[in-house]
């Protein structure tokens, strides 16, 4: 029996022969049933992101109808004429029923068309590509540096933890997420801008060109940080330290592997998972909702526009903001659940 399974081979090395070919063939098996699990996750989240959007464009329907108040007669002024409340009522559709107009609007959705401004005459489209770059620009200056502060942070305090540096890390990064945007944002501006006078208090006068003044970018950017860097570094502190803690990384240190090794190749990658949902909401907040920063350094973004749309009643505008940052938002949440998915595959039994 040894003869015809080992051969002249030693026993033992046919025995590891067999083994490794065995492995082998199963590996590839082992790849394309992971690939087969995921298909259907994936076709899950895409529905339930179909539905999520479609959820969002009867919820900001219905939302905008049951404003108090009547549109036209906001919109004809202090001493409102009838015959101009009625014109106004009619260049809305708002003689017509509700579910015509929701029908219309939807279709003019599908086609990129979002209306047009009842206070200037414009498309909405244009509203919202002429605030989206000076709010994209702010997102991804924060975003570039948030993610090598918040991993550098967390991997420093995962690395010492318990000691001095850790405790250092943990509160002040504890201390200044506590502080409110808002007042973070007033008080940078009075001693940075007003006392020391070393960049300008606000944006105005630069319009939408605040990549030529980068100096306007400094104080909105170290606003939009302060919280994103502290709860980012303290959640990669989490969850490396409970990846140090596991039984595989304690047998890893038995068998002789570096120090570093275990960190960055074994620890961290178990934080990336939580890690990228939580950098999908930065973003989700970075483009949605950051209109009190934009409204205390007064940039041109889609916060502002948003604000003056309804200061002004002007209810397109208002429509198609909210139905681009709820899409913004299924989109971004449907990309993080796909990524920590597929960075930890045993995800996918409690989805």
């Amino acid at each position: 029996m040894t003869t015809q399974l080992g051969g002249n081979a030693p026993k033992g090395r046919g025995a590891v022969s067999i083994c490794g070919s065995a492995a082998g063939r199963d590996q590839p098996r082992r790849r394309s049933t992971r690939t087969t699990a995921y298909a259907p996750f994936v076709t899950r989240r895409l529905l339930l992101g179909g539905a999520q959007t479609v959820g969002v464009v009867l919820l900001v329907f219905a939302l905008t109808e049951a404003l108090p108040g009547d549109a036209a007669v906001a919109l004809a002024g202090d001493q409102p004429d009838p015959a101009r409340i009625a014109a106004i009522r009619e260049a809305m559709d708002l003689d017509r029923p509700a579910y015509e107009r929701l029908a219309d609007w939807a279709t003019g959705l599908l086609h990129g068309d979002f209306g047009t401004s009842l206070a200037s005459g414009r498309p909405v489209t244009q509203y919202i590509t002429d605030a989206f770059g000076p709010t994209l620009l702010l997102a991804t200056l924060t975003l570039a540096l948030l993610v090598p502060l918040g991993f550098g942070l967390g991997v420093l305090a995962a690395r010492h933890e318990g000691r001095l540096v850790d405790r250092l890390v943990s509160s002040v990064t504890l201390a200044v997420y506590a502080v409110p945007e808002f007042a973070l944002g007033v008080l940078l501006v009075t001693v940075l801008a007003l006392k020391l006078a070393w960049l300008p208090p606000t944006a105005v006068g630069y319009g939408t060109d605040l990549l030529g003044h980068p100096a306007a970018l400094v104080l909105p950017v170290l606003v939009l940080l302060s919280r994103p860097v502290c709860s980012l570094s303290r959640l990669v502190r989490a969850g490396m330290i409970d990846a140090l803690a596991s039984p595989y990384a304690a047998h890893a240190r038995r068998y002789g592997v570096p120090g570093a090794r275990v960190r960055y190749a074994h620890a961290l990658p178990n934080a990336l998972a939580p890690a990228a949902q939580q950098l999908a909401r930065t973003v989700d907040w970075l483009l949605c909702g950051v209109i009190v920063v934009e409204a205390l350094f007064v940039i041109p973004g889609l916060g502002t526009v948003l604000l003056n749309a309804v200061a002004e009643r002007d209810v397109p505008v208002v429509q198609g903001l909210a139905v681009v940052f709820g899409v913004l938002t299924v989109l971004l949440n449907l990309g993080a659940d796909l990524v920590a998915h597929r960075l930890t595959p045993r995800a996918g039994v409690a989805a």
